[in-house]
């Protein structure tokens, strides 16, 4: 991190701290689900309400909008309106699409934008929908004020996928155990805690998975290139917060990982000593305050 000026000090996790409970979350169950139709299909999403600046909040692929279950109430006591989405053929939107590209959801952010008749919005992309988040800025520069990417993954790998990965992947994706596999991979995003109510989200999201059209939405967001997002990054100017944890283990070296982003775009860093993928579920109470803490600074 010292190579980054923009860098946010290393956040050190406390053994002793209090586990994520339950009792702290805001399911987006608890809001209704509302529907955006986008050309034969439909894209669902739940809205606090309220006066305040609009935060969208996107999950990453193979799981659904109550993944900000944890965030969420950060952002509400900052008295900012949050609206989460579940992403095409994810959740409850509509499970098959033409398209399922970081660009095309970038622009289903920009239509809920004008759904919702706000001019702006901050967005948070987790994972694959970091790429989206910045889709939107780059086709609507006007529009997105900042984005929060969280665990972001906005290029191929380097040195390409292991052959071994990618059989493994194969074979995980090629029968009835596909959903399995998949919870299986999502458990282990979580290495150093998980939420108390954990269990029951990996039951509720492996029914959902399991819906006809869900895992063949995920394996082709799987399959795609992210090298026109790469391309990309560098035209976008914007206030940016990169959030990343230090066992993600969809890097190699997460760190690295974290600052080429943020000197690609000129973003502020965040890491979390610990965290894996999810760093806002998996420690809400490090993550949470600092994101309103970058929001609140100005420079969003």
């Amino acid at each position: 991190m010292s190579g980054n000026p923009h860098s946010i000090p290393v956040h050190d996790q406390d053994s002793s701290a209090q586990s994520v409970t339950a009792a702290t979350a805001v399911p987006a169950e608890m809001r209704p689900t509302l529907q955006m139709k986008v050309g034969s299909g439909a894209i669902a999403f739940d809205d606090t309400g309220g006066s305040g600046p609009l935060v969208i909040a996107v999950p990453g692929m193979g799981d659904v909008r109550n993944e900000y279950r944890y965030l969420t109430p950060y952002l509400i006591g900052a008295c900012y309106r949050v609206v989460t989405v579940d992403l095409r053929g994810h959740g409850a939107s509509s499970p098959r699409w033409s398209d399922y590209s970081a660009r095309s959801i970038g622009g289903d952010l920009l239509s809920l934008m004008a759904h919702l008749g706000s001019e702006e919005a901050i967005i948070i992309g987790n994972s694959f929908t970091a790429g989206a988040a910045m889709w939107a800025a780059n086709d609507a520069p006007t529009k997105v004020k900042a984005a929060i990417l969280i665990g972001p993954v906005l290029r191929d790998p380097p040195n390409g996928i292991p052959w071994y990965l990618r059989a493994v992947l194969s074979i995980g994706f090629s029968g009835p155990w596909r959903v399995r596999f998949w919870l299986w991979y999502f458990k282990s995003l979580f290495p150093m805690r998980k939420p108390a109510d954990f269990a029951s989200y990996c039951t509720a999201l492996g029914e959902n998975l399991r819906e006809p059209g869900r895992m063949i939405a995920l394996k082709n967001m799987l399959n795609l290139s992210k090298s026109d997002t790469e391309r990309m990054l560098h035209k976008v100017e914007m206030p940016v917060l990169v959030v990343m944890g230090t066992k993600d283990a969809d890097f190699p070296d997460p760190a690295f990982e974290a600052n080429w982003v943020a000197d690609r775009i000129g973003a502020q860093l965040l890491i979390i000593k610990g965290a894996g993928h999810y760093p806002h579920t998996e420690m809400p109470e490090q993550v949470g305050p600092a994101i309103v803490n970058f929001l609140g600074t100005g420079k969003a």
